[in-house]
């Protein structure tokens, strides 16, 4: 069981030789949504291979560096890029780089991914801030042996996403613009885009949009007590939503065009979400 902490504390001593910033925010950037690490002050970027024990990006629109510096004068750890389980790592591993921030002392976490929207009000280039998540990858990275040294075995997540720091995405959304929905985030494996008759599904269970990340890393951050904001920026509908097929070019494409809005957004939340961390 202390493995895995002391591997976690393995990289938080790596990292932290690297810089002398400890930020209380952290900030995991989705595919084609890596740009905003390039803004940081004061920036050290560190490879993900570098580190000890972490899992290294192979996806597409992932850049895969940890860059710790400082947005508007705000300390903040920013993964460019994740991992995911389609990747053929395990939840476990997926979850490492959150719970590694847990351990270097960040104590609000924003997690931003690309999405499908199931909502058919929806559209490609709006955001969602997520108000709560459907689990159907099929498991949970927390199944085996507790980590008493990083949470309960069973703790609550009738609030996995906090209500203050949706509020503060809402809000800068609405100052900067951009068209930002509240809802439900379905979680699925990947990497092979749902079926018409999946996304129907979700839609009856009261899902707005799916995506492949986001759901473990929640689990994660909220075993270790850690606040998380989750924004969905919706890149694509679903399958079965339009008569098209489904292409992860139009992903990244549309990640690209509202790159600067999201980017704008996320200043301004680390800005407000800096007062509760």
């Amino acid at each position: 069981m202390t493995i895995v902490v002391s591997e976690l504390d393995d990289a938080v001593v790596f990292i932290q030789g690297k810089t002398a910033l400890r930020p209380a925010l952290g900030l995991v950037l989705g595919s084609g949504l890596g740009a905003f690490a390039q803004t940081l002050e004061e920036a050290t970027a560190i490879p993900y291979g570098q580190i000890p024990h972490f899992p290294t990006s192979t996806a597409i629109g992932h850049r895969g560096e940890l860059v710790v510096g400082k947005s508007n004068g705000v300390p903040v750890a920013v993964m460019a890029g994740r991992v995911h389980f389609y990747e053929g790592y395990t939840f476990s591993q997926v979850v490492f780089p959150v719970r590694v921030l847990g351990r270097m002392g960040v104590k609000s976490l924003v997690l931003t991914n690309a999405a499908g929207g199931i909502n058919v009000d929806f559209r490609p280039g709006e955001l969602m801030v997520i108000d709560d998540h459907i689990n159907l990858t099929g498991s949970n990275p927390l199944i085996g042996p507790n980590e008493d040294a990083l949470g309960e075995r069973f703790f609550d997540m009738s609030e996995a996403y906090d209500p203050a720091l949706g509020t503060i995405a809402a809000n800068a959304c609405k100052a900067v613009g951009l068209t930002a929905h509240r809802g439900v985030y379905l979680g699925l494996t990947g990497p092979s885009y749902e079926t018409p008759a999946e996304i129907r599904m979700g839609r009856i269970l009261g899902a707005d949009a799916v995506g492949m990340s986001t759901v473990p890393e929640t689990i994660a951050a909220r075993h270790m007590g850690v606040r998380v904001l989750g924004i969905s920026c919706i890149t694509n509908m679903a399958a079965g939503v339009l008569k098209q097929k489904l292409d992860h070019r139009e992903v990244l494409e549309v990640g690209e065009r509202v790159k600067t809005g999201l980017m704008d957004v996320l200043a301004r939340v680390l800005q407000e979400a800096a007062k509760l961390a």
